[in-house]
């Protein structure tokens, strides 16, 4: 094959690379997807030099994802095109020059679509307590995400200006970004996009999954 690509789950990447080992084209270009797995763990237990570390995130499988790669040294210029439309295929792509980028895109976007999809559930089933019937709920919820996400685009602005934008003072919008404020919800994003950065390191150096740890 011209291309192989490494999908499967962090724990099970030792055995899979073993099996690999020596079954690979010396010109055959190796695309990882496998979160935390770094170019030279990779490329020395597959003894294989041309080697791409990607993350995408789960709304490629629709075409609208975004996927943060690198590669190594003995990536050619061919190949990294051939990677652009592979990974274009799944939305938008980005090349970063340094690997360290990868850990953070991994606690950014690659796992991004499970914050985004937590708070929908949270605002629907608001919307439920509220008294709305569910259908109702989801469909006032995922469009005014949605209608938000493209506004914020089509404006250019900065977030806390959109924001602003629909924050009366004394308004209902004043009075719920009060509470947000109270509960910590930025504190709370802030410190689950580093956990998941901090895992994603982890993961790389081959700890296993522990105990889940709580910030004093």
């Amino acid at each position: 094959a011209d291309v192989v690509i490494l999908s499967v789950k962090p724990q099970r990447l030792d055995r899979v690379l073993e099996n690999l080992r020596g079954h690979i084209r010396a010109d055959a270009l190796v695309i990882s997807i496998v979160a935390g797995a770094s170019i030279e763990k990779i490329s020395s237990q597959l003894t294989h030099d041309c080697v791409v570390r990607s993350m995408p995130n789960t709304p490629g499988q629709i075409g609208e994802g975004i996927t943060v790669w690198t590669a190594s040294p003995a990536v050619t210029p061919q190949q990294k095109e051939m990677t652009q439309k592979i990974l274009g295929a799944l939305g938008q792509e980005v090349y970063v020059e340094e690997e360290n980028y990868l850990d953070m895109a991994t606690a950014l976007s690659g796992t991004g679509p499970a914050y985004v999809f937590m708070f929908l559930e949270a605002m629907i089933d608001a919307g439920v307590h509220l008294g709305f019937p569910r259908r109702i709920a989801e469909q006032l919820v995922l469009q005014t995400v949605s209608g938000s996400v493209e506004y914020s685009r089509r404006k250019k602005s900065h977030p806390a200006a959109l924001r602003n934008e629909v924050t009366s003072p004394g308004g209902t919008s004043a009075e719920a970004i009060y509470y947000l404020e109270k509960a910590g919800f930025r504190t709370a994003i802030s410190r689950a996009i580093w956990a998941a950065y901090e895992r994603s390191q982890e993961l790389g150096k081959g700890k296993p999954t522990g105990q889940l740890k709580e910030n004093s």
